[in-house]
Formats: structure tokens, sequence, C-alpha cells
């Protein structure tokens, strides 16, 4: 414990940290801005702004208020630290605590540092799909499914499923839902490829051990406000009668609305709201986003052809494998991060390979 000041020392050092990449000296100056804004009488009269200025008006609030207790926890902990050095062993306990309660809120804030990308703050749209290895593999993007429906939880992001298609005798094609929270986006972007699954086969009358894979998408979720220009001729708009794995995961209407993009061939459906109308205005809004991504992509494409080619998801280039049998393991190929307690990660137990990941990539672009 006689090195409590030191460690205190090193933690205000990386809150300091945070204040400058969460940019906190012009906070002060957005939240005036952003208060004004929600005095003027006509605020509501955009909805859609409306709701985007109250939003990153509370996260601001939320990252004053943050920083703001983990600098007086740092100021009571010096108290503390001050009190043991004394001879007060009983507030060693204490001091330990608040020592640790620090090194985890920074934790949380230095994620942050590590997203900085333009859509990273936003929403985000997720799509499974499953890949070789027949029923297996449907049910391998099930399980996927149910995996990040629990991380999405555990972290304190809403969720929302939007359309799914089952499989032929078990588990699913795809699916695409929503995840909404500060960060969902630049998170899941850790998860983007194709995640490889080994076990003893369910589905196998020798229960011989099968490989499948299932490929996890994602995008940013667009708000209302933003433009995208779609020629009505190019859209080719069709409903039906939802169907699927039932239970949790569909509720069955006759309002289901299916949008083809003809140019690009995107397809996406929704299948999950009360009516067509609400169905197809989802539906539209993930459109957006898709075409939104597309042109992202093609930019980056050009970019890469002028600087060298980069490697690209594949099959046989999976990001992650879960391997049930004959040994327990989750391994992640990009940073080298495993977990041998592999129940706990297909319970939604993401954030260390999302951490790891995200620490992968920053060093890979530094180098």
């Amino acid at each position: 414990m006689s090195d409590a000041s030191d460690r205190l020392d090193v933690l205000e050092a990386r809150l300091e940290a945070a204040k400058r990449y969460l940019k906190i000296d012009d906070a002060g100056v957005q939240l005036a801005e952003l208060e004004a804004e929600m005095a003027m009488p006509e605020f509501w009269s955009s909805p859609e702004r409306a709701q985007a200025v109250s939003r990153r008006y509370t996260e601001l609030k939320e990252d004053v208020s943050m920083l703001d207790a983990i600098q007086n926890r740092i100021d009571d902990a010096r108290i503390q630290a001050d009190f043991f050095e004394q001879g007060d062993l009983d507030s060693g306990p204490e001091l330990e605590e608040s020592i640790a309660w620090i090194s985890a809120k920074l934790e949380s804030l230095d994620i942050r540092a590590l997203l900085s990308g333009e859509f990273d703050e936003g929403d985000a749209i997720a799509e499974i799909h499953a890949g070789a290895g027949g029923t297996d593999s449907q049910d391998w993007a099930e399980m996927m499914l149910r995996m990040y429906e629990r991380y999405a939880s555990e972290a304190g992001f809403s969720y929302e499923l939007d359309e799914v298609t089952p499989g032929g005798e078990a588990g699913i094609l795809s699916a695409t839902f929503i995840v909404k929270g500060r960060y969902a986006y630049g998170l899941l972007q850790a998860e983007r490829g194709v995640h490889r699954l080994v076990r003893m086969s369910p589905f196998d009358s020798q229960h011989r051990r099968h490989t499948s894979f299932a490929s996890f998408e994602v995008t940013p979720l667009m708000d209302e406000s933003f433009e995208v220009n779609i020629d009505e001729k190019d859209l080719r708009i069709d409903t039906y009668r939802s169907s699927g794995a039932g239970g949790q995961h569909v509720n069955v209407t006759d309002s289901a609305v299916r949008i083809t993009h003809l140019p690009t061939g995107i397809v996406v459906s929704c299948q999950n709201e009360r009516s067509q109308l609400q169905n197809k205005s989802k539906a539209m809004q993930i459109l957006i986003s898709k075409l939104e991504q597309r042109h992202r992509e093609e930019f980056r494409a050009q970019m890469s052809a002028i600087g060298g080619p980069q490697s690209e998801v594949s099959w046989s280039n999976q990001i992650r494998s879960y391997v049930l049998a004959p040994y327990q393991l989750v391994k992640d190929h990009r940073s080298g991060y495993e977990d041998h307690n592999v129940n706990e990660v297909l319970d939604g137990k993401l954030g260390p390979f999302i951490q790891a990941f995200l620490e992968w990539r920053r060093s890979n672009e530094q180098d």
C-alpha cells in the first residue's frame, strides 16, 4: 500500500488523457449552445433534429459528470492514502476499493480513445448469415444471434430484431437486427467477419465433429435526417406474410416488406413492426444505411488500389474460432486474445475480445 500515491498519480494522468480525447474542455461551450437551442420555442418542430440534440446533450452531460466523479474519487483516495501512511490501517480496504473503482471507470473510458471513426458513436445495423456447414451452420447462426442479443443487453444497449429467415431443419439462414446505444457501431465493428464453430454435431447421428461458419456484418444506422438520393424507379417493393422461427424471433403478420434496390442488388427486409407502413419505413432506413456504407467501401477500395491491396474476410479467413471439442477455447485470430470459458463467451461476454481487437487495430495503424 506504500505505493498508493504513485498509483493515484498514474490514474490521474490517465484521467487527464481521457479529458483530452473526450475534448472535455469544449464540452461546456457545446452544452451551452445545445441548451440555447433546446430552449427555443420551435425546438420540437423538427422531431428528428430535436431527438438528436437531446441525445447529444445527454451524452455530454454524462461525460462531464463521469469525469467529475472520477476526479472527486481520486481526491478522496489521496486523503485516504495520507491517513494510511500516517498509520490508520483501517483506511486500507477503503483505499483499495477506491483505486479499483477508479481503474474500472478509466478502463471503460480508455476504450473510447480507440473509437474515433465518423459513425463510431452511433447505432448499428447488424446481420448474421449462415455459411458453409448446412444445418450445423444454420444452428450456429442462431447461436450467434443469441450471443449478440445478450452482449447488447450486458452492454446497456437496446436491441431490435427486424427480420429472421428460418433454416430448413433448425436454426436460421439469416437475421437482421438493430443495436442502439452510444458507441454501438464502433464496438460491433470488431465483430465483422466470419466466425467458425467446431463441435460434436447434435445433427449427426454418429455425433461426429463438424466445423460450421457464419458471418457477421455491421453497418452504421443513419437517422432520418441523413440524405441519400434514391430514385423510386430503382426500387422494387414486395409485401408478404412474415414467417419465421416464432417465439422470441418474429411476430407473424401480413405486413412484412422487402425492398430491392435494383442498381446495386441490395435487398432489405423488415417484418417485426406492427404495420406495413412501419416496416417499409424501417426497411428504407436500413437501405439508406447500406447504400451509404457501400459508397464508403467503394471509396476505400479506390484508395486501396492506389495504396496497395488489403486482406479481405473470406470463408478461409475467419476472424474467430469457437472450439467446443476436443477442447474448449475461443480464439480471435487477429488480436490473438483467447478465452477458455466458451459458455461465457456464447452468453455474450464479448467485451474483452472487442477491446483486444481495438487495441490490436490501433497498434497496426501506428506501425
